[in-house]
């Protein structure tokens, strides 16, 4: 399963590769820590007041969506999204009540 790599002078590295699920681990201490990171996103679009509000809702509300559109790399996206629709909904509302 896990292969440890060994020097030779029969001193362990740091790293170790498993091959069944295709991970490589870093020895820290006695656990051994997965050397992954989050995917990064393609856009970097700017969050205004709505899209930290509704981050703020995710976080406290809906934890699991937040984690999970977090770790998916798809947070500052949707986030984005929902800023540009609620901003444009208030431009909206705002053009009615001058009518």
């Amino acid at each position: 399963m896990c292969e440890y790599i060994i020097l030779e002078d029969n001193i362990m590295e740091k790293y170790i590769y498993d091959e069944s699920n295709g991970l490589w681990y870093e020895l820290q201490g006695d656990y051994d820590i997965p050397c992954i990171t989050l995917p990064a996103e393609k856009d970097n679009k700017p969050i205004g007041l709505w899209g930290q509000r509704h981050k703020c809702y995710l976080q406290e509300h809906k934890k699991a969506l937040y984690t999970t559109l977090l770790t998916s790399g798809k947070l500052n996206s949707c986030l984005a999204d929902i800023d540009e629709q609620a901003t444009a909904r208030e431009i909206i509302n705002a053009e009615l009540i001058y009518i």
